[in-house]
């Protein structure tokens, strides 16, 4: 049961809805233009459920391989680095997940709305979903991991905003004809790099011995600044998008969600070092709950 617990600490499972929320808003807006198949919404979601805890998994192996994760760090302990599993059964996890992720995205792209793996958007996605593994598994693992250089906010907006959204979206209606969809994938991807930065605020003490990151490169102050920034614009583009597209008031039934973004800026501005981690939860909970509420605004007639 130990070893059970373990592997499931290591799962990171509360951090499944910041990867699903660009999936599903992607989904909801292609449902609310196209017909979309229902195997390629399940795959679609397993799929991306799979890359984030292959992501999560990759993240605390090769924090531990590099030293990063040490008794002073000031997240939670996992699997891993809290010694319920070894490096050995760490590496067979991660292939587990490497496994699990690439059979989903097959199916998922065998089961798209242009349902063949040899067409140039089959083939197209096939080279995508083997970038997204190696992005998921590069962050800190490897000799030259992209989130030790500071760049984890740029992979993390590309592949949690834009490549979810734009994604979900063209595997379900086969065609992206409207650019303003670029404005929902980029707000999803500024939430996506604002968890990303709150989580390296919190670490950047201990960080700054192995790593650079955004937050240390900001400092304190100005790391904060950035995250109020990364929330303001994520909404600016979510707003703008909806004045472009507005078919009705129920466009805007996510702004409901708008007293857990303060609720979230406000712990992060005034909250230090492991004190800042329940920011997390708060900011991936209320990404998930913007981006179903945004999306069923504009499919609510269907129903």
């Amino acid at each position: 049961m130990n070893k059970v617990k373990a592997i499931i600490s290591s799962l990171r499972l509360r951090t499944l809805p910041l990867s699903l929320a660009g999936i599903v808003m992607g989904i909801f807006l292609a449902v609310a233009d196209y017909r979309v198949k229902p195997l390629s919404i399940v795959f679609l979601v397993l799929t991306a459920v799979f890359l984030q805890i292959l992501a999560n998994l990759s993240n605390e192996l090769g924090d531990v391989l590099k030293g990063t994760d040490t008794e002073l760090r000031q997240g939670p302990q996992y699997g891993l680095n809290g010694g319920g599993l070894s490096i050995s059964e760490m590496k067979i996890l991660v292939g587990v997940f490497v496994g699990l992720s690439a059979v989903s995205g097959v199916l998922m792209i065998a089961f798209s709305a242009f349902g063949s793996l040899f067409s140039i958007e089959g083939l197209c996605f096939l080279m995508l979903l083997v970038a997204a593994i190696g992005a998921a598994m590069r962050y800190t693992l490897g000799r030259n991991p992209y989130g030790y250089r500071a760049l984890g906010d740029i992979y993390v907006f590309l592949f949690f905003g834009l490549a979810t959204v734009l994604g979900g979206y063209f595997l379900c209606a086969g065609e992206i004809a409207d650019a303003k969809l670029l404005l929902p994938a980029a707000c999803i991807g500024l939430f996506s790099v604002g968890v990303l930065n709150v989580n390296n605020i919190r670490d950047a003490k201990t960080d700054s011995a192995t790593r650079r990151t955004v937050a240390i490169l900001l400092g304190p102050k100005w790391s904060r600044v950035y995250q109020t920034a990364l929330i303001i614009a994520g909404w600016a583009c979510a707003l703008i998008y909806c004045s472009l597209r507005m078919t009705d008031i129920w466009n805007y039934l996510f702004v409901v969600t708008a007293p857990l973004f303060i609720i979230h800026l406000l712990m992060v501005w005034k909250r230090q070092d492991k004190a800042l981690d329940p920011a997390l939860p708060i900011l991936v909970t209320s990404s998930f709950l913007f981006a179903c509420l945004m999306g069923f605004g504009f499919i609510h007639f269907l129903l």
